[in-house]
C-alpha cells in the first residue's frame, strides 16, 4: 500500500489518490464518500472507492464485472470502453451513468455500493456520447440527463446536450437540445465531463474545457435547465505547478464544508486525483470559490470530519488461494482458465495461446494495475511452468510502447531470463539485453521506477549466476508512456505460441510496491 496523501498532522497534501483514477466523480451518502474513475477498456471496469475523510481512500471493488457488447471488448480497445462516469445516490440506490463513445450511454445501479449491480442498460443509442450524468430535481419531481460529444465520433465537439430522462434512468424522453454552445463562449473550446446539480435555486453545470493537460475548470448557472447558462472559470493552474486542474465532482460534508476533487494530466501517470476547497460565495452572488482563491492547493487543512487511519487502494498482493486483489484489472473481458485457484499462495496463469505473442498491447490476458505515481520499486517472484518452446511470462510496463522482464522456454528446453520492448511505433517486440539461461526455471523480477516514470530493470535468478550477488541489472533505461488516454500500466502475463494442447503455466508470488522518495 503507498499512502502520504495524510501527513499525520491534520493536513493533507495532493494528490490525494497518486495514480491513474482519471475523471473521477464522488458522491456522499451519510457519513461515507464513495469515487468512480474512468476504467476505459480494462475489466472489471468501474472501480469503486470509499473513504471517511476524503482524504484517505480504500478500493472496495468493481461495479462493471464486464464490458458491453461482450464480443467487442474480448480483445484489448485500451482507449475506448468506460468514459467519464458519473456516480449518483437516488431512490435508495447508487447510480453510475458513463458513455461509450462507439455505442452510447449506460448506466448500472445497485442498493449497496459494493453490488450486486444491475447489468449495463442502454440509455441513449449513439456515436461520440461521452460524459453523461443524470440529475433527479427534487424541487420538481422531473429528471435530467447531460452529455458532451467526442469529435473523433460524431463530428461535434465543444458542445453540452441536455435531455429530460425517464424517471427510472431507462431513457431519454425528448430529442435532446444544445444547452451549452462553448464556441459561443470567448475563448473556451473542449468542454466536456459535464457534473450536474441543483443548489441554491440553480441548476449547475461543473465542467471542464480547455484540454486534458492544461485545461481549467468551468462553473455554468441557469433558473432553468435548457438554460441559457452563464459561465465563470473556477479553477485554473495560476502560479501553481498544478497544470489542467479539473474535471470532477463536488460534495458537501456532513458538517456543511464543501470540496471539490478533480484530476491532473500527468503523462505515463495518468490522470492523478486532488482535493480542493470549496465554497459558494455569496458575497459574489453564490458562485463558487475553488481552491486557493481559484488555484489549486498543494497542503491544506484535512476536512472538518473524524480522524481516520492512513489509507490508500491496494498494490501489494501475495494471491492467496491463486485469487488476485481488487486492484488488479484485465486488458479486455476475461475469460475462463486464465487464472487457476489452488491451495496455496501464488497467481498460477496460464499460458494462454496468442498469435500475437510478441506483442503485449494486443493480448488481452495481460493482468494489470495503476502504475504508480512516485518513485518506487516493483517486485514479483514467478516460476515457469511450461515445457512449450515459446512459452513466456513476465513483469512489464505496458503503455504506447512496453517493456518487460521474465522467463522464456527456449527451443532447446532451457529456461532464459529475458528482457524485452517495443517502441510506440514497433509492430513486435525485440531484445533490451541478452538473454540469459535460468537454470532453477525460476527467478526474482525487479522494476525500480525513477523521476519521470523511468524504468530500471534487473533480475535475481538466486543461483550465483550473473556474479553471485544477487540483483543484476538488464538493459538501458526505458521511459514509460502513456496511452493516448490512459495512464502506464504494470502487468503480470503468461502466453504461448499457437499449438495443440495445454502449453502450461507460470506462477506469480509476493508482487510488492515499495515507495523509494
Amino acid at each position: 500500500m503507498i499512502t502520504g496523501a495524510d501527513l499525520g498532522d491534520g493536513t493533507y497534501r495532493n494528490p490525494v489518490l497518486n495514480a491513474d483514477w482519471s475523471d473521477p466523480d464522488v458522491v456522499r451518502v451519510g457519513d461515507d464518500f464513495y469515487l468512480t474513475a474512468s476504467s476505459f477498456g480494462r475489466a472489471p471496469g468501474l472501480p469503486l472507492l470509499h473513504s471517511r475523510d476524503l482524504v484517505n481512500w480504500t478500493l472496495v471493488g468493481h461495479a462493471l464485472e464486464r464490458l458491453r457488447p461482450a464480443d467487442e471488448f474480448r480483445v484489448p480497445r485500451h482507449d475506448c470502453g468506460v468514459w467519464a462516469p458519473s456516480l449518483r445516490y437516488h431512490d435508495d440506490r447508487f447510480w453510475i451513468f458513463w458513455g461509450d463513445p462507439d455505442h452510447g450511454i449506460f448506466q448500472v445501479n445497485s442498493p449497496e455500493i459494493r453490488g450486486p449491480w444491475t447489468l449495463p442498460h442502454l440509455v441513449k443509442e449513439g456515436k461520440g456520447l461521452i460524459d453523461a450524468c443524470p440529475l433527479w430535481d427534487e424541487e420538481t419531481g422531473e429528471a435530467y440527463l447531460v452529455h458532451a460529444w467526442a469529435k473523433s465520433r460524431s463530428g461535434v465537439k465543444n458542445r453540452l446536450t441536455g435531455h429530460r430522462m425517464h424517471p427510472e434512468g431507462t431513457g431519454v424522453l425528448d430529442e435532446g437540445k444544445v444547452i451549452v454552445d462553448g464556441d459561443r463562449i470567448p475563448g473556451w473550446f473542449t468542454i466536456e465531463g459535464p457534473k450536474l446539480y441543483r443548489h441554491d435555486g440553480w441548476f449547475w453545470i461543473l465542467a471542464p474545457a480547455g484540454g486534458v493537460e492544461t485545461g481549467w475548470q468551468g462553473a455554468l448557472r441557469s433558473r432553468d435547465f435548457f438554460g441559457p447558462y452563464e459561465e465563470r472559470i473556477v479553477l485554473e493552474q495560476g502560479d501553481t505547478d498544478v497544470n489542467g486542474p479539473h474535471q470532477g465532482g463536488w460534495v458537501r460534508t456532513p458538517t456543511g464544508e464543501d470540496w471539490f476533487l478533480h484530476f491532473q494530466q500527468r503523462g505515463p501517470y495518468g490522470r492523478v486525483v486532488h482535493l480542493q476547497p470549496m465554497r459558494w460565495d455569496s458575497a459574489d452572488d453564490g458562485w463558487p470559490v475553488v481552491g486557493d482563491s481559484g488555484s489549486p492547493v498543494a497542503v491544506h487543512r484535512k476536512p472538518d470530519l473524524p480522524v481516520q487511519p492512513p489509507a490508500a487502494p491496494a498494490t501489494d498482493d501475495d494471491f492467496p488461494g491463486g485469487r488476485y486483489g481488487r486492484q488488479w484489472q484485465w486488458t479486455a473481458n476475461p475469460q475462463d482458465g486464465w487464472a487457476t485457484q489452488h491451495s496455496g499462495d501464488g497467481l498460477r496463469l496460464s499460458c494462454v495461446r496468442r498469435s500475437d505473442a510478441h506483442d503485449l498491447r494486443k493480448l488481452p490476458n495481460v493482468l494489470t494495475q495503476r502504475l504508480p505515481g512516485i518513485e518506487c520499486v516493483v517486485e514479483v517472484e514467478l516460476r515457469l511452468d511450461s515445457e512449450e518452446p515459446g512459452a513466456r511470462a513476465g513483469l512489464a510496463v505496458l503503455g504506447d510502447s512496453f517493456g518487460w522482464i521474465g522467463l522464456e522456454r527456449a527451443d532447446d528446453g532451457t529456461v532464459r531470463l529475458v528482457h524485452r520492448f517495443a517502441e510506440s511505433v514497433a509492430e513486435r517486440e525485440r531484445d533490451a539485453d541478452r538473454p540469459r539461461v535460468a537454470p532453477e526455471g525460476r527467478v526474482r523480477l525487479r522494476i525500480a521506477i525513477g523521476a519521470g516514470a523511468r524504468c530500471r530493470f534487473s533480475y535475481d535468478l538466486g543461483d550465483g549466476a550473473g556474479g553471485g550477488d544477487g540483483w543484476e541489472s538488464s538493459g538501458p533505461v526505458f521511459a514509460a508512456t502513456p496511452w493516448r488516454w490512459v495512464g502506464a500500466l504494470l502487468g503480470l502475463f503468461a502466453v504461448a505460441p499457437v499449438g495443440g494442447g495445454h502449453a502450461g503455466a507460470a506462477t506469480f508470488t509476493r508482487f510488492r510496491v515499495v515507495p523509494t522518495s
